[in-house]
Formats: structure tokens, sequence, C-alpha cells
């Protein structure tokens, strides 16, 4: 009888509480003001940003823009953790910057809704795993993955 009622709690209530979680939606921290200059040196902090995805610039020289702005971006907070837009899918983990113009981010907890075909949001979230480094220049930000694997360019969100 106890096997049957942990296989019941594992197969039915343990997914749905792991689906209300994962769906519950983060606050709305609303655009910040960033008072940094526009050419400023890593290291400023993103603590209080937020931004959009621009276009994602790979090393072998193509660029990919989205269809929708606004379907990717990132919240940093002021106590270390992000919040993320990736097209259908919403999200949110740890962020820190262990040196200057470095950058980790720790677990995301995402939502694992399926997205239109052309979509970006899986390659999106796994990219920010692979962020090493960043570079705030002329009002954006640039996010460096290890390994050769690309640039994601970010602009301000609008207020």
């Amino acid at each position: 009888m106890k096997n049957r009622v942990a296989m019941v709690f594992m197969l039915v209530l343990f997914p749905w509480l792991a689906l209300s979680v994962a769906c519950s939606s983060a606050p709305d921290h609303g655009a910040a003001d960033d008072t940094r200059p526009a050419d400023s040196a890593a290291g400023d902090g993103l603590a209080g940003t937020s931004w959009r995805l621009v276009r994602i610039l790979a090393m072998d020289d193509r660029i990919h823009a989205p269809d929708d702005r606004a379907k990717y971006t990132l919240a940093f907070t002021a106590d270390g953790r992000v919040d993320l837009r990736a097209d259908c899918n919403r999200g949110q983990g740890s962020w820190s910057e262990p040196a200057p113009g470095q950058l980790r981010f720790g677990r995301l907890v995402t939502t694992r809704v399926m997205c239109p075909p052309r979509s970006w949001s899986n390659r999106f979230i796994r990219g920010l795993g692979d962020v090493r480094s960043y570079r705030l220049r002329g009002g954006r930000l640039y996010l460096s993955l290890m390994a050769d694997g690309g640039i994601y360019e970010f602009e301000p969100m609008p207020r």
C-alpha cells in the first residue's frame, strides 16, 4: 500500500507541483533607471538593468535577429536574481559577477512551453549557461559565450 501511495505521488502530484512552481509568474520589476555612461567598462555592474535581445552574432559570421526583440529579455536585480523571457517561456535564476567583466548565471528555472517551430527559446536559454563575460558599449550589453560560442547583443528595455 505504501508503494502505491508513493507511486501516485510521484506520477501525479509531483509533476503537478513542479509545473505549478515552474509556471508561476515572476514579479514585474519594470524598467530600471541606468545612469551609467553609455560606454562604461564592465565592472560597473548589471544590477537594476533590463535588456532585450537585438541579435546573436555567431562565430561563423552569421547574424541572427529575432522577429520580435521583446520575446527575449533579461532583467538583473540587485539581489542577484535574473528574470528572463525566452519567447513563450519565462524563467528566473541567479547571476553573479565574480570579477569585473565576468558574468555567470546560476541554475535557471524556466517553463517548458512548446514554442513555435522557428523559436530560439531553447538556444537562448542554453546559451545563457555558456556566458562568461560582458561589456557595456554604446548603451548596449554584449554577452560573450565561452569557446567562441558567439555574442548576444542586447539593448535597454524601453522605459
